[in-house]
């Protein structure tokens, strides 16, 4: 029976550290564009540089521990490839931005990671320091599963799923229940606990895909709906006139309930805006001509 269980332990270590290893490579197309562009543009460091002190973090508390060699052989890995991503990025990356993520690589990697490292080695031992660094990696990982929580919520106001990918999706689901498990097996609850939140959050993000997948973004509806609205009033003309006309009744109605939401969220046009709005309202209530 001892035997059968070490056998599945290995068996969803391996699996786990197959689908850890895709999910790490995920990335690559990303690299990719910002090497054909040789620019970073908006993509950010933050991600990577997360991704880093965890694979760091977990090797430490996999070093205090004494069966748990895949989850070494998986971060090591890890740290690896997160930075390349790290350095590539830093090397295409304008100042500005080249300069926060040098001080995020400070504040988390050598401050963050120093600190944990040296206050566990001087403040505790044995068998307590192995369990002081798995709560350290177990409360980290909760706040990374957490992180998909605003993706989650950007899907349902906008509708849309652009900016959630599939593929990866399912990986870090799939990831979660073999990592799951391994920790299971091995009694060991700080690999464990983390994973069932990884899963839950992967399975609503799957469902979330099917339910929106197929919908058109609400910011796509808008658009139509104004150039709609812009469509018809140019296709309306005075009789006699070879000039195009339009009412400034419907003119006003499209000022406030689209244009003026859109300002709203933009306090520096509001001035110019009011002021054209102001103007428009002291007009003559006919018509506007607009040149054809």
């Amino acid at each position: 029976m001892t035997g059968n269980l070490a056998h599945l332990t290995l068996a969803f270590g391996l699996l786990g550290n197959i689908v850890s290893f895709m999910v790490f490579l995920a990335p690559i197309p990303t690299f990719y564009k910002v090497y054909k562009k040789k620019s970073t543009e908006g993509f950010q460091s933050a991600p990577y540089v997360v991704g880093l002190f965890s694979a760091m973090l977990w090797i430490y508390y996999a070093m205090l521990k004494s069966n748990v060699l895949l989850l070494i052989t998986i971060n090591t890995f890890g740290i690896v490839i997160e930075t390349v991503y790290i350095v590539f990025f830093l090397f295409y990356a304008p100042k500005k931005a080249r300069m926060e993520s040098l001080k995020l690589i400070i504040l988390l990697i050598f401050v963050g990671f120093g600190l944990i490292v040296v206050l566990t080695q001087f403040l505790a031992s044995g068998v307590t320091r192995g369990v002081i660094v798995g709560w350290i990696c177990l409360v980290f990982s909760l706040c990374v599963f957490v992180a998909p929580l605003g993706v989650l919520r950007q899907v349902i106001k906008t509708k849309s799923v652009e900016y959630m990918p599939i593929l990866l999706s399912v990986a870090l689901t799939l990831s979660a229940v073999m990592w799951f498990f391994y920790g299971l097996l091995l009694h060991d609850f700080n690999i464990a606990v983390p994973n069932v939140l990884g899963f839950t959050f992967g399975i609503i993000q799957i469902i979330l895909y099917f339910m929106y997948k197929n919908k058109k973004p609400i910011i796509d509806e808008k658009i139509s709906k104004f150039e709609a609205k812009i469509t018809e009033m140019e296709e309306q003309k005075v009789p006699g006139q070879d000039q195009k006309s339009i009412d400034v009744v419907k003119l006003e109605a499209l000022l406030h309930t689209e244009i003026l939401p859109a300002v709203a969220k933009n306090p520096s046009n509001f001035d110019q805006v009011a002021l054209e709005a102001q103007a428009l309202g002291n007009m003559p209530t006919h018509t506007i001509k607009v040149g054809a």
